[in-house]
């Protein structure tokens, strides 16, 4: 898979202007490594100062428009959107090694956000409540925070910028955008769109670099919001630095552990499929994924033989190929760490079922492929590769007796986002529901699959409590309280005495 186009020529933008820079990094394609996507802008921390104060600058005049001029923004965004649906898929096929089916997908997904943004731009965006006092009329609204710094992921690199973006400016922030070093072209891209539609100098700025440049936004004390989506250890750094700013707001979706648990009376082949999609979609590379399957005893032989079979068939490669279910992982460090867990997994006495490990035939050997790993594995608490985050098409099947055991099992880990329920009986459904740790659940689906106008979030490692998408909006705004008094005299709630 070598592309015809030329490579990009990143920039940075600042205040409206573009910014070349004498230090630079490639994006080459992880499904063939002689594919360069693009050259990037290696930014450092002047350039990360620039990008705040610029955005810093663009606040006040952003947010006195009318928020249904703002909304007007997104509304000729959606539009182009809409236009480059394909280019944008292909793109992200190149850069990301996601399956183009997944990257038309995702594309119509930030199309989705962008329009949740233009429409939510003439509803209400606060509330009258009552007073004790007749005279008086109780006001909460909201008020935008100032500047955002959005700090985004490779695997999802156009959906999770718009999933931040939208819903920042069209309250009134400005932002500093900095993407993936391991997606750049698209997050160049997603600016580019933005310009397009017209958006003013300095409301979005973009600064393209490693975490170097990602920890001098987290420093700089102009930085109202930190919206941030990727591992664990990075969001931890990015809470730790924060503390040191009370006034800052951090939303941080971090990593997980996901599962699906299988019910003993579960429709086998729906069981089958959602183990399939929530496992191995984007080759285990959704911060959803679910790296483990929770499956009652009762029907775990009869699960195990038909997954496997079902994983067997998987068909790995070119990700501009449709016919392909997943593409590579993204670089030699997933690698490298998706085989080491596959060892792991060995080392402490899973059962293996299918061998996973590097592709190395004619179709793969220029990329970074991997075959799916699954084994069958008791639940015990110091087993790590039942615990720990891998990030690749790495799945344990663990059994369950009761349903007691199935809750301990999905809840002893430190991650609490996602969750698959596989179950025809609504009490089963109920109890999941509320005793297990999560912040999406899903019945009869796979523990993938988000929706813009729903959150975004976990709990425990996962996150702190500030979703993404949609849910959003509690993290770039601020409540107030408005209160009138349209009396010709001053009277107190709770009988406070007005007399001087």
């Amino acid at each position: 898979m070598l592309s015809k186009n030329p490579p990009v020529k990143g920039k940075q933008l600042i205040a409206g202007q573009w910014h070349e820079a004498t230090a630079t990094f490639e994006s080459r394609s992880p499904a063939n490594r002689d594919d360069l996507v693009g050259v990037f802008p290696s930014g450092d921390a002047k350039q990360a100062s620039d990008a705040v104060a610029a955005a810093k600058s663009a606040f006040g005049p952003w947010r006195r428009m009318s928020r249904i001029h703002r909304a007007e923004f997104f509304d000729r965004l959606a539009q182009i959107i809409h236009r480059e649906i394909e280019p944008l898929a292909v793109l992200m096929a190149r850069e990301a090694g996601k399956n183009i089916t997944e990257c038309r997908a995702e594309v119509v997904e930030g199309l989705h956000m962008v329009q949740y943004v233009f429409g939510t731009g003439r509803m209400p965006v606060g509330e009258i409540v009552a007073s004790e006092i007749a005279e008086k009329d109780a006001f909460i609204r909201r008020k935008p925070w100032g500047v955002v710094a959005v700090i985004t992921p490779w695997n999802f690199p156009f959906a999770v910028p718009l999933w931040m973006l939208g819903p920042s400016l069209l309250e009134g922030n400005t932002a500093v955008f900095k993407p993936s070093e391991d997606t750049p072209a698209v997050g160049q891209r997603i600016v580019e769109l933005f310009l397009e539609a017209g958006f003013p100098a300095g409301t979005i700025n973009l600064v393209h670099g490693d975490g170097t440049v990602g920890e001098a936004l987290v420093r700089n004390p102009d930085i109202s919001v930190v919206l941030f989506t990727g591992s664990y250890d990075v969001g931890r750094r990015i809470q730790q630095i924060s503390a040191d700013f009370p006034d800052r707001i951090v939303a941080a979706e971090m990593g997980s552990k996901s599962a699906v648990i299988v019910c003993d009376d579960a429709r086998l082949d729906l069981a089958v499929s959602a183990g399939i999609i929530s496992a191995f979609k984007t080759s285990g590379q959704r911060c959803v994924s679910a790296g483990r399957l929770i499956v009652a005893e009762k029907l775990v032989d009869a699960y195990v033989e038909k997954f496997v079979a079902a994983a067997r068939k998987i068909r790995i490669g070119d990700p501009l190929n449709a016919a392909n279910f997943t593409g590579p992982v993204i670089n030699e460090t997933a690698v490298e760490k998706v085989t080491s867990y596959n060892a792991l997994s060995r080392k402490e006495g899973a059962e293996i079922l299918l061998e996973g490990g590097r592709l190395t035939g004619a179709d793969h050997k220029l990329g970074c492929y991997l075959s799916p790993h699954v084994y069958r594995i008791k639940h015990d608490p110091k087993t790590r590769c039942i615990r720990e985050e891998v990030f690749g098409p790495h799945l344990a099947i663990i059994p369950f007796a009761t349903l007691d055991d199935a809750i301990r099992i999905y809840n002893d880990t430190d991650f609490g986002l996602s969750m698959g329920v596989i179950t025809e009986n609504y009490r089963t459904m109920r109890l999941l529901r509320d005793e297990c740790n999560y912040g999406m659940g899903y019945v009869n689906l796979p523990c993938i699959g988000a929706e813009v106008h729903l959150p975004f979030g976990g709990v425990k490692k996962s996150g702190n409590g500030h979703p993404s998408a949609a849910g959003l909006v509690e993290a770039v705004t601020h409540k107030i309280a408005w209160t009138v008094n349209h009396g010709l005299e001053i009277k107190m709630a709770q009988g406070l005495t007005a007399e001087v």
